[in-house]
């Protein structure tokens, strides 16, 4: 039998009910690149993302891995993925942290 080797989330990180459904989603995926737009992420949400996504690069930004992420980033980060926005296409490319290992499969 075999099942998909998962990775342990940080110690202490928590994710946030508002965008767990993402984080899920996002955990889930086999591909170490998932490229989604702006609409199928609100899809999985179910609330629009704020106009600053929208409009500022910043608020994807991975930022210091020693500070604690805002909520809406710990969905990707707590995923072990990075998030890449195109604006003006309005889509994100999650890709699987380096050293992730996410899709491979381990013999039980």
């Amino acid at each position: 039998m075999f099942t998909r080797s998962r990775k342990r989330r940080p110690k202490g990180l928590v994710m946030p009910g508002k965008y767990q459904p993402l984080c899920h989603y996002l955990e889930n995926r086999y591909a170490n690149r998932v490229v989604l737009t702006f609409a199928q992420i609100e899809d999985l949400l179910g609330f629009p993302l704020p106009d600053s996504a929208r409009v500022h690069q910043a608020w994807w930004e991975n930022k210091d891995p020693n500070d604690t992420p805002p909520p809406h980033s710990r969905s990707w980060t707590l995923a072990n993925m990075t998030a890449t926005p195109n604006l003006q296409a309005q889509t994100v490319v999650f890709e699987r942290a380096q050293g992730a290992g996410r899709g491979r499969r381990e013999k039980i």
